[in-house]
């Protein structure tokens, strides 16, 4: 989350992703080392949403909107009724390759509770006056029932020519350089495993367990962060981490990452609600012990909860450690193991002056464990010193004013005050 607090701590939105990394030794049992993803958000390449091209105004070649309309229609209603042979006509005339591919994505929509999908028009992106194809970007807009609350709208290109007298589509947009936003239907076959609080989408293996685990997950988080939200997940398990880090966002490597918390927007590009995901590497995350599976997926899901992703005014060190304060709250994990890196310096006469800024929690921060350690230890003091409640105030209240006005409102301590409190508590607790 970010606190808006400098250039490397920018809002996500339509210029890219949101995320940070983290690796958290534990300690026990061999664990080795704890790796997880923090909140991200997914935007659509295009960044907003445009009014399609009208059939009068908009045309290219020999095409014009309402030739894709018709196909694009055709596409959504097989994919309602279970038409694979209408779906499959949409792209009779492409490559095998393609049709392959397109094959692979019917099977796999039909595989999701789908509340709807649809392709929508926006604009003619290029034409290829050799073969008369025309390349349109395409809104792809879906939902999955009963866990979005609005439609999820991704970027999707198709390039469609006449051929026999009808218009088909004939390929992507990769010929030209344009490329669809990644979804977890273009894997390998998808399995859907449904929870009582969870819906687990991949081409993994192990998704009841992750299944399982969310649903145990659902009521701790609740439990500290309350009740106000959807207390429902859907996370995404692709087998490959190429997949995993695409569905991240770009620029994004999920290879040596156990999980991450994302949220799309919803149609129009604001605010509102749109899908949350988990974003789930199962080659780092199989790697974990148990202790450390769920203390992933609980941070995660705190992330979830409490909709860090919208949030653009808590400061990231409360982001952090509030959730891990949840994923924690329950475990047998002691201070000193969990906060192992931390404490060596803290044992070492290196206590740190100040809480970690917003930066401090970016995949190449030099201190990455050390800084969650320490947001955690922060929300782990107010806790302990002031009551579970008042920690769950301030990060509400935090999302509303600045920084040191929560902490004089909740604590009555000016930030300097807290600081000193808190490098204190580092002391009691570390050495």
């Amino acid at each position: 989350m970010e606190d808006g607090s400098g250039a490397d701590d920018a809002p996500g939105g339509p210029g890219g992703p949101v995320t940070r990394r983290r690796a958290l030794a534990l300690g026990v049992g061999g664990a080795g080392v704890l790796l997880g993803g923090v909140t991200g958000l997914l935007a659509t390449r295009s960044g907003r949403e445009e009014t399609p091209p009208s059939h009068e105004t908009r045309a290219m070649g020999r095409y014009e909107a309402g030739d894709a309309a018709a196909v694009l229609g055709n596409r959504a209603r097989a994919v309602k009724s279970g038409d694979r042979t209408a779906f499959l006509a949409t792209v009779g005339s492409a490559p095998a390759a393609f049709q392959a591919a397109q094959s692979r994505l019917y099977d796999n929509l039909r595989k999701l509770p789908l509340h709807g999908w649809r392709e929508q028009v926006v604009t003619v992106q290029a034409a290829d006056a050799e073969s008369g194809a025309t390349v349109v970007r395409v809104n792809v807009r879906y939902r999955l029932r009963g866990f979005d609350r609005g439609d999820v709208v991704r970027t999707g290109y198709l390039a469609l020519a006449q051929r026999s007298g009808t218009w088909t589509i004939v390929g992507d947009g990769s010929s030209h350089g344009f490329h669809d936003d990644a979804e977890i239907w273009a894997g390998g076959p998808l399995s859907v495993v449904g929870g009582r609080a969870s819906l687990v989408i991949g081409d993994a293996t192990g998704l009841g367990e992750i299944a399982r685990r969310l649903d145990e997950a659902v009521p701790v988080v609740s439990d500290v962060a309350g009740t106000g939200w959807a207390r429902r997940a859907v996370a995404l398990v692709p087998a490959g981490a190429a997949l995993a880090s695409a569905l991240a966002g770009p620029g994004q490597r999920l290879d040596e990452i156990a999980a991450l918390a994302t949220i799309v927007p919803p149609a129009g590009g604001g605010r509102g609600p749109g899908g949350d995901r988990v974003i789930v590497s199962p080659g780092t995350f199989g790697r974990l012990n148990d202790v450390g599976r769920d203390v992933v997926l609980t941070h995660e899901l705190t992330h979830v909860a409490t909709g860090a992703a919208r949030d653009r005014r808590t400061p990231g060190w409360l982001v952090e450690g509030f959730a891990d304060y949840v994923a924690y709250r329950g475990s047998k994990i002691g201070v000193r193991a969990a906060a192992g890196e931390l404490r060596r310096e803290v044992a070492a006469g290196r206590i740190p002056s100040a809480l970690p800024a917003s930066g401090a929690f970016a995949g190449g921060s030099a201190r990455l464990s050390q800084a969650y350690q320490e947001a955690w230890l922060a929300c782990r003091m107010i806790a302990d010193r002031y009551g579970e409640a008042t920690l769950v105030r301030l990060y509400r209240t935090a999302g509303r004013v600045p920084e040191a006005t929560a902490l004089r409102e909740v604590l009555g301590l000016t930030r300097a005050g807290f600081t000193a409190r808190w490098r204190d508590y580092l002391k009691k607790e570390l050495t």
